[in-house]
């Protein structure tokens, strides 16, 4: 019933507890998850889990806080996006928050890397994850310049857990993109937050858990896992004044159609 769109299962914490995170998934009826890219190197543990579980799928990419990993060149992501379950390619953006001492300039880098991955993703009409904290106006700015406006040359994709303006909001869905939801949510100070989800249009919404990460109340400060979505989804219903299966349902259907799945 539930899609977890945005999950890390690769990571340790959650790896070697497959069985008993599968186990909780089916008993939270969450039937499918995205297992998310970060690393070229740490690739195929993502695409390996996609390949081993019919009900997992799997994106490539490096994400814009990895440093001194593999860069990504857009050859190599246009290979691998190729594989088999990879359905997306991200997860990529641009994220300011620690410059530790670099200025905005400096990350250049950063910029050219979130290039590289939109580059990629036009070429195999793949969907784009995007991470953006701290640098908004740039994100925006660089897919304008790469072309993402909702045509059909256009990638499209999603800004995944998203904790930006309503103001970054409307750029996105006016770019054609999707807007996902995290645990943060139902966090007590995420107001700004649910007052987007309230009036956000409902076929661009997705929900996630990035599991490891982020746990929903009332699961806060818990190791977070695809079968914590289903609070998202009666977060989103509260504010909606609609009912948590009807959410699934919904953000379910949206997953299918940006990620170009039929069940």
């Amino acid at each position: 019933m539930f899609t977890d769109s945005h999950c890390h299962l690769n990571f340790p914490e959650l790896a070697q507890n497959m069985d008993a995170i599968r186990a909780s998934m089916t008993e939270a009826q969450v039937n499918r998850a995205l297992v998310i890219s970060t690393q070229l190197e740490k690739f195929p543990e993502v695409h390996g889990l996609a390949m081993q579980f019919d009900n997992f799928w799997a994106t490539v990419g490096v994400h814009p806080d990895s440093e001194g990993v593999q860069e990504p060149s857009v050859e190599e992501l246009v290979k691998l996006s190729q594989l088999p379950r990879v359905v997306g390619v991200g997860e990529t953006g641009l994220d300011y928050y620690r410059l530790e001492g670099r200025s905005i300039a400096d990350m250049e880098w950063q910029r050219q890397r979130f290039r590289n991955h939109i580059r990629a993703a036009q070429q195999v009409h793949l969907p784009l994850v995007i991470h953006t904290r701290s640098s908004s106006a740039d994100t925006i700015s660089i897919l304008k310049e790469e072309g993402e406006d909702g045509s059909a040359n256009s990638a499209g994709g999603v800004f995944h857990c998203f904790t930006e303006t309503a103001e970054v909001a409307r750029a996105g869905l006016d770019l054609g993109f999707y807007i996902s939801f995290s645990g943060i949510l139902t966090f007590k100070n995420a107001a700004d937050l649910r007052e987007i989800a309230g009036w956000m249009p409902l076929d661009r919404v997705l929900i996630e858990t990035d599991s490891p990460y982020l746990a929903p109340a009332p699961h806060r400060g818990k190791t977070n896992n695809p079968s914590y979505v289903p609070w998202v989804a009666k977060q989103i219903a509260e504010l909606r004044g609609m009912t948590s299966e009807q959410i699934a349902e919904i953000t379910s259907k949206n997953f299918d159609i940006l990620f170009k799945k039929n069940s």
